[in-house]
C-alpha cells in the first residue's frame, strides 16, 4: 500500500522479478532467431490512494513515444482519477458486502448509486431495478 515511503520501489522490484523470466525468454528467442528485436519492461505503478511518482511516470510515457508534455500530464491526471474512482468503488462494494451478510441483498444493491451499479453491470446486460421501501 502507498502509505509507506518505499511502496513504489518495492512494487517496481516485484514487477521486475515477476516478469524477468518472460522478458529473458523473449530476448533469448530474438537473439536465437536473429530478429533484431530487444524487449524491455516499462512499469507504471500507481498506489491504491492514487499516488505515483510524477517524474518517473512522465518519463516512462515519453519513452513510449508520448512526446507532448500536455498529453503526458493529461494521461497522468486521468490515471490518478481512474485509480481513485476504482478504489472508491471497491471500498463501497466491500462495505456493502459486509452489510449484506446480515441483511437482504436487494437492500444492499439499492444502497449503491444507480449509475455506479448500472455502469459496472451493463457489460453483463444486468440493470438495477429498485423495489421496495
Amino acid at each position: 500500500m502507498d502509505t509507506k515511503e518505499d511502496w513504489a520501489e518495492k512494487k517496481e522490484q516485484e514487477k521486475d522479478d515477476r516478469y524477468s523470466s518472460r522478458l529473458g525468454f523473449i530476448n533469448h528467442l530474438s537473439r536465437r532467431e536473429k530478429s533484431g528485436w530487444k524487449a524491455t519492461q516499462i512499469n507504471f505503478t500507481t498506489g491504491l490512494r492514487g499516488s505515483l511518482h510524477r517524474n518517473q511516470f512522465l518519463t516512462r510515457l515519453e519513452s513510449l513515444g508520448v512526446k507532448n508534455k500536455n498529453t503526458r500530464e493529461a494521461i497522468r491526471n486521468r490515471t490518478i482519477q481512474k485509480t481513485l474512482f476504482t478504489s472508491d468503488m471497491i471500498l463501497k462494494f466491500l462495505f456493502l458486502q459486509c452489510i449484506a451478510l446480515n441483511s437482504k441483498s436487494e437492500w444492499t444493491l439499492q444502497s449503491l448509486p444507480t449509475e455506479i451499479t448500472n455502469q459496472n453491470l451493463e457489460k453483463y446486460n444486468l440493470y438495477l431495478q429498485a423495489s421496495g421501501p
